[in-house]
């Protein structure tokens, strides 16, 4: 104990860095509970998909097209005010919104709570955590069947 208290007398000025940071992350914490905004888990986003959940797909038009979850929505971020009320016939249902990289959610999710819908979550990782989980990627280009293929072959 005594070597601890020399250090600290020592090193104040990291001393006192360390509790500035330690009482951030948790003042940080805190506001985050206290407002609901939850991130889920791609693996918790299947769960909730497989219940009859929307997928809201918060990018561009172009980044859908690269790649989506399979019948995800495509509404932009900037578009949602405008098409918010094409959703409401989804109110009780449970919405994750997806964007690339999960870190533009939070307002979509804000948006859409304070619109009166009940559980909406934001993918952790957005796009980049659902491919690096795994999950299936669905890509907007327009494939042929091995039939359609076949006949033209002949």
């Amino acid at each position: 104990m005594d070597r601890f208290l020399e250090f600290t007398s020592n090193h104040v000025l990291l001393v006192s860095a360390l509790m500035i940071s330690f009482f951030v992350l948790v003042f940080t914490e805190l506001r985050r509970k206290a407002t609901g905004l939850i991130n889920i888990e791609a693996t918790e986003a299947v769960k909730l998909i497989n219940n009859d959940a929307l997928v809201i797909d918060i990018r561009s038009a172009e980044a859908f097209s690269r790649g989506h979850i399979v019948n995800a929505r495509n509404i932009p971020a900037d578009e949602l005010d405008a098409k918010i009320e094409q959703l409401q016939k989804h109110k009780s249902k449970p919405i994750v919104a997806v964007c690339d990289a999960g870190m533009t959610t939070t307002r979509t999710v804000t948006t859409l709570r304070k619109s009166g819908f009940e559980s909406v979550f934001g993918l952790k990782g957005g796009m980049t955590g659902w491919s690096q989980a795994g999950y299936p990627v669905v890509t907007g280009k327009k494939t042929r069947s091995k039939s359609a293929k076949s006949k033209k072959k002949s």
